[in-house]
């Protein structure tokens, strides 16, 4: 048995996502209470269509919710977000099991 603690996130992505909506917060780029209501209605609009298991549903959920107030908020273009996360699916779905995934991973269109 040991002593450590259970990881706090079921994922490194999970975290590190946490970690950068924390920054961007803390760095004035938008209100807590703004954050909570836009990811509050984005859950809801999902948890209409399934259930959220509080792992990577959640997440993803999380994900979009930041993506969309990034674009409106013109800190990132639409466009560029969509192609970032389209570069990080092919990384992960070519990278083999068990290794780090990087954009190095995710060659071709």
């Amino acid at each position: 048995m040991s002593d450590r603690p259970e990881p706090v996130f079921e994922a490194p992505w999970h975290a590190q996502l946490f970690a950068l909506t924390v920054h961007l917060n803390e760095a004035g780029h938008f209100g807590w209470p703004d954050w909570a209501a836009r990811f509050g209605a984005t859950l809801k609009r999902h948890g209409l269509e399934r259930d959220l298991n509080g792992g990577d549903d959640y997440f993803t959920a999380w994900l979009e919710a930041l993506e969309h107030m990034m674009a409106e908020r013109g800190m990132a273009e639409a466009q560029a977000l969509a192609e970032m996360r389209a570069a990080w699916e092919r990384a992960y779905l070519t990278t083999p099991h068990g290794a780090p995934v990087t954009l190095d991973d995710a060659v071709g269109p």
